[in-house]
């Protein structure tokens, strides 16, 4: 990632999981700091950014 419209797709894709509050994505720190209202797995998160089309590393 290292756009603005990359960065709005990876919180916006994240965003859609149940369970996710909010989610905010540092481009300069390729991290992504998601705020839960319920336990959500790790892979779930994942997975929606792949689907988004997005590669976690």
């Amino acid at each position: 990632m290292s756009c603005g419209h990359c960065k709005a797709a990876v919180e916006k894709a994240l965003k859609a999981v149940d369970g996710v509050e909010n989610a905010v994505v540092d481009l300069a720190n390729k991290t992504a700091e998601v705020t839960l209202n319920k336990e959500v797995k790790d892979d779930t998160l994942k997975k929606a950014v792949e689907e988004a089309g997005y590669e976690v590393v």
